[in-house]
């Protein structure tokens, strides 16, 4: 008995401390032993690793399965890349208008270049190559916004600026889809830290609400990853994604922001990868995940129950 009321009393100075620092308790509870089973048993089925962090930021309650190991993050670093020239914008105000000119040779090798191979005739700007990065995940379009942000470094630098030390970006687009295996760091981060930092450049004052009201409106507009993140979503729910996918490994990846009907946003990073360099992509993983994610959200949060 005298146990049991010591525990209760270290539990209620427990609780006292953390409302005192303004702190949820949901924010700090581990993700239950149902849902970490759930995950496992979609990842078991699979030659890979799973890599999850989630957040409901209207009550704090957060979800992770392998949250701080590195994972490749291929083009959902685009979503950094295009930050950084946001930022940079709020401080000149005709960056978004100035016009880029390319040339056929500039092309991602004729890989992925969906919009500004459409275009090489009258140039883009840099607004136009921002929404193509993201909407259409183009690989020339973040080529040459690099140009703008200080290259690859300007990335890495922008994602030290916000407290993301675990962001590392060493290859330029598509050599960085074929980051991965055994023991390589390159093109590299953990879901906590991608969705951390996605969270501060979508719903955090990192960027001014004009800048930060575009990439939302291009995040939402994305083409890609239909049979990701989106595909286990709510309907009446809006989504705005970021896609990342490998040239080997079979890496599959998907950032997203998602808003319920009047509720607080929602936040999820699913990452996947394997050591088979042959490995195939796996969105059926990463929309499985989603449904656990999901229904687990749901069910602790009143507000998403009477939705």
């Amino acid at each position: 008995m005298f146990k049991a009321s010591f525990l209760n009393i270290r539990n209620l100075i427990l609780i006292v401390i953390l409302s005192f620092c303004g702190v949820t308790l949901n924010a700090f509870a581990e993700t239950n032993s149902s849902v970490s089973d759930k995950l496992k048993n979609i990842e078991s089925n699979t030659e890979g690793r799973l890599g999850i962090f989630a957040i409901n930021t209207e009550t704090g309650h957060i979800i992770k399965y392998r949250a701080e190991e590195i994972f490749p993050i291929q083009c959902t670093s685009k979503a950094i890349g295009v930050a950084a020239v946001l930022k940079k914008s709020m401080s000149d105000p005709s960056l978004l208008s100035q016009r880029i000119t390319y040339s056929k040779k500039d092309l991602d090798l004729g890989e992925w270049n969906p919009v500004t191979e459409k275009h090489i005739s009258e140039g883009m700007t840099v607004k136009e190559l921002c929404s193509a990065a993201i909407s259409l995940s183009d690989n020339t379009a973040m080529n040459l916004l690099l140009k703008k942000i200080g290259g690859i470094q300007g990335m890495n630098d922008f994602a030290r600026s916000i407290g993301d030390t675990s962001f590392r970006q060493d290859n330029d687009w598509p050599a960085e889809a074929y980051s991965g295996g055994e023991d390589n760091v390159k093109d590299s981060s953990t879901p906590q830290a991608m969705v951390e930092s996605f969270r501060k450049i979508t719903t955090d004052k990192t960027l001014d609400r004009p800048q930060r009201d575009l990439l939302t409106t291009w995040l939402v507009n994305t083409q890609t990853g239909a049979a990701r993140i989106r595909s286990s979503i709510p309907n009446g729910w809006i989504v705005g994604n970021k896609t990342g996918t490998g040239g080997a490994y079979g890496s599959t990846n998907d950032l997203a922001i998602v808003w319920p009907p009047k509720h607080a946003p929602i936040l999820i990073g699913i990452y996947y990868t394997s050591n088979n360099k042959k490995a195939t992509k796996r969105e059926d993983v990463l929309s499985a995940a989603t449904k656990v994610l999901v229904e687990e959200f749901i069910a602790k949060d009143r507000k998403l129950k009477d939705l």
